[in-house]
């Protein structure tokens, strides 16, 4: 779960198509084609936001704009009963987990109902969080908390296919 589509997102018609996307992929170590075979890709907000005034990165959501596409994501998350959710940034992190403030959250696992969120921050350039070496060894267990998880969701998938192939 993302902050919202990018300029680069909405011109080639699919998801963490920019740097973020790449930075995203590169932390995770997986290639395009398996990036988006694992994972299906939503956000907060459906339509990109534009270019924050400052001209650093793009426009938050606004508060308005998060409301009028919660459907959205509620439905996504309903539809899908995904066994892993990864809220990436801070305003997802906020949205799916009600969670505010990343070095509480980042490197932590979370109960989603039947799900397990793993957040992480967000890979944009436009972020100083990461510059921090502490707030790098909390992403460093984040992605060892994910990989840890969709580990244990492909093992439970696979069981769920032999069971069903012995009935």
């Amino acid at each position: 779960v993302g902050q919202a589509p990018g300029a680069v997102e909405g011109a080639e018609r699919r998801p963490w198509r920019g740097r973020a996307g790449q930075t995203l992929r590169r932390w995770l170590d997986m290639d395009e084609d398996e990036f988006y075979a694992r994972f299906y890709c939503c956000s907060i907000t459906r339509c990109y936001p534009g270019r924050h005034p400052s001209g650093r990165g793009d426009r938050p959501p606004t508060p308005r704009e998060i409301e009028l596409c919660r459907f959205w994501l509620d439905w996504d998350l309903r539809l899908l009963r995904p066994r892993v959710v990864v809220p990436v940034g801070g305003l997802a992190i906020r949205r799916v987990l009600n969670v505010s403030g990343l070095a509480r959250c980042i490197g932590s696992r979370y109960e989603l109902g039947e799900a397990v969120a793993a957040p992480l921050p967000h890979p944009s350039g436009a972020s100083a969080w990461l510059n921090d070496p502490v707030n790098r060894e909390r992403l460093e267990r984040a992605l060892a908390v994910l990989r840890e998880e969709l580990s244990r969701a492909a093992a439970e998938r696979g069981e769920a296919r032999t069971r069903t192939r012995r009935t």
